[in-house]
């Protein structure tokens, strides 16, 4: 294979949704960076895919792009995948992908699961303008950007903990107002998927009173209909 970088989507639940293309990479490549391996260890067991595995996660991405870099310059094609989806798409990746740019190194992102967007689809909101904001800040400047969001007309797509889905359904209906509509995206491609929609208000009510669990995609649209 061609010296290059690989960022490679895994499924966000089904494992169906691993492509023939991806199994292919995964399999021929020198070295598999995984953002867990443990977690990475299970789906590559389930392919019968025995390429040699490191870390690659938010805590030592900086500490280990050089030597990253090193082993594609010395002829070594590598792979980056994330526990679910596309990496780098709220998930490690970026850093590593401007370093291979920066050293004129090839890099090729397979197309392939991610969360926003079925959620965006299935919400039944505009999707021909949209942003994504993935996670906001948790604490130093979540207000502020919640803030700038109040004059935005696209849908606006974020990822929300399933321990914080309610605080960010009140701010929005605090920096919008209760009646805004959302759909609330959780369990994407597995078993108990579910889109549910309804006013800010309406969507705090009932994961307050039916706290929710798995990876959340909220998806609101900001402009009152």
């Amino acid at each position: 294979m061609k010296t290059k970088l690989y960022l490679v989507p895994t499924p966000i639940g089904n494992l169906e949704d691993m492509t023939f293309r991806a199994i292919r990479i995964l399999k021929e490549v020198d070295l598999i960076l995984a953002e867990d391996t443990r977690t990475s260890g299970f789906l590559l067991k389930h392919f019968e895919i025995g390429t040699p595995m490191g870390s690659f996660h938010k805590f030592n991405e900086h500490h280990k792009l050089a030597h990253c870099i090193q082993e594609l310059q010395a002829g070594k094609t590598i792979a980056l995948i994330s526990d679910a989806g596309t990496p780098s798409i709220s998930d490690p990746g970026f850093l590593l992908v401007r370093a291979c740019v920066q050293n004129h190194i090839e890099v090729e992102c397979l197309p392939g699961a991610t969360a926003f967007v079925p959620a965006l689809v299935n919400s039944g909101f505009p999707s021909d303008r949209f942003i994504f904001e993935g996670f906001l800040p948790q604490k130093k400047g979540r207000n502020k950007r919640l803030e700038s969001l109040t004059s935005e007309e696209r849908t606006i797509v974020f990822y929300e903990s399933p321990f914080r889905l309610v605080k960010l359904l009140n701010q929005l209906a605090e920096y919008f107002s209760a009646e805004h509509q959302a759909c609330v995206s959780r369990e994407l491609s597995k078993l108990h998927e579910e889109n549910r929609r309804g006013s800010l208000q309406e969507l705090a009510e009932h994961y307050t009173a039916t706290p929710p669990k798995g990876e959340i995609v909220v998806v609101f649209n900001p402009v009152l209909d």
